[in-house]
């Protein structure tokens, strides 16, 4: 992890703004993971999601910091700098997150019917 990345003073603690990413629950999509931003507590859905949520937060805002959110992993990651780091605490969770994948990373098909992801 790094201790030298100038962006760790935009860590605040937050609150997320949502039980789910915030996009995806919006257009009724699914997601892998979670990262949380550590400036403004926006919840997005990971890489490996369909619509990269997280990412594209971070290109509008410049947010540079997000956590691994669901399931909570307890790393930090840097957007610009691209390394892994430290956080000062783990964001506790809101309440029930929805899954959508299993622990083998499959989907779950009872939990996405009604939803229209993009595959």
């Amino acid at each position: 992890m790094s201790d030298s990345c100038p962006h760790s003073d935009t860590i605040q603690p937050v609150i997320p703004q949502s039980l789910g990413c915030a996009e995806c629950l919006e257009q009724g999509s699914w997601w892998v993971h979670l990262r949380l931003c550590r400036a403004c507590g926006h919840v997005g859905c990971c890489d490996d999601s369909p619509n990269r949520h997280a990412t594209a937060h971070f290109h509008a805002t410049r947010h540079p910091i997000i956590e691994g959110y669901d399931p909570p992993e307890g790393w930090g990651w840097c957007y610009v700098d691209e390394v892994e780091v430290d956080l000062p605490d783990q964001t506790q969770q809101r309440g029930p997150i929805p899954r959508f994948i299993d622990d083998y990373g499959r989907l779950i098909p009872a939990r996405i019917r009604g939803l229209k992801p993009e595959l």
